[in-house]
């Protein structure tokens, strides 16, 4: 894979290529960019196809030992990454993490033509459910890192409501979810992702104090919304998209957090209209 360098380090990324209009895509915990393929393999061949890997579990490189990876910092690597790729008029799409809120809010929407928030957290759902805030614990708890790569690797349990069973409705595959939890074998990776989880309360209070601010974004916002799911309640995304003044709410069926894996097509259907516009 490409990668960019960024002032916390060394992020890497897929890239479609192409001459369209770039389309950032970007996960959460422990998501690398694998999460989109199924959408970039519907859009990629109108748009150009980016999916850069946070350190939020699952990426390959370690980043530097005094990197910044709260929430702001996570947000500030995105608002780098489209600095470094020179992109502009960009769609920024955010599945389950909430780093958009903090872009608004530090400044870094420059080269953001238009948001995509799906399903995702929000002021009153941070860490999200039940299983985000198990998540977050993990930092804390000695070999919780194990425990979790433990648990999300057995079938039955990653079907448990705590853990992922509220995060897909058709269950993320063996092989998909083995990927995504390997890097955090390694102590470097378990170190960085550990920054960001132990932040949560600052985070709480950074997204809380960002969203107030979501009215100064005047550019396009589209919020698509799992309809059945529990872990991103529905009020929280309207609410969301009406924290913005030019906003989109859209709800799909047969789905729950991780739409990009449960409807690629469907929700690659929304991006595609909305980012044609």
């Amino acid at each position: 894979m490409p990668e960019v360098e960024v002032g916390a380090g060394p992020i890497d990324y897929g890239d479609s290529g192409g001459e369209g209009r770039p389309l950032v895509f970007i996960g959460g915990l422990p998501h690398d960019e694998s999460l989109w393929d199924g959408v970039v393999a519907e859009l990629s061949p109108q748009f150009r196809c980016l999916t850069p890997v946070l350190p939020l579990g699952a990426q390959r490189k370690p980043l530097r030992p005094d990197a910044d990876l709260s929430l702001p910092g996570l947000s500030r690597i995105v608002t780098e990454f489209l600095e470094r790729l020179g992109l502009v008029d960009a769609v920024v799409c955010f599945n389950d993490w909430g780093g958009a809120q903090t872009m608004v809010s530090h400044g870094g929407v420059d080269r953001v033509g238009a948001f995509v928030l799906v399903s995702c957290e929000t002021d009153r759902n941070y860490p999200p459910g039940v299983a985000g805030q198990i998540a977050a614990l993990s930092g804390f708890m000695p070999g919780g890192f194990g425990v979790m790569r433990f648990a999300l690797s057995s079938p039955m349990l990653r079907r448990m409501p705590f853990t992922y069973g509220r995060m897909s409705k058709r269950g993320v595959p063996d092989e998909l979810m083995r990927r995504w939890l390997q890097p955090l074998k390694r102590p470097e990776i378990r170190r960085d992702t550990r920054r960001y989880v132990r932040d949560v309360r600052r985070g709480k209070r950074e997204i809380r104090a960002a969203t107030p601010k979501l009215r100064s974004f005047e550019r396009p916002v589209l919020v698509v919304w799992d309809e059945e799911g529990t872990m991103m309640p529905n009020a929280e995304g309207r609410r969301l998209a009406e924290s913005f003044p030019n906003s989109t709410y859209v709800e799909l069926p047969d789905c729950y957090t991780l739409i990009p894996i449960d409807q690629p097509q469907a929700l690659a259907r929304e991006i595609r209209q909305f980012a044609a516009q």
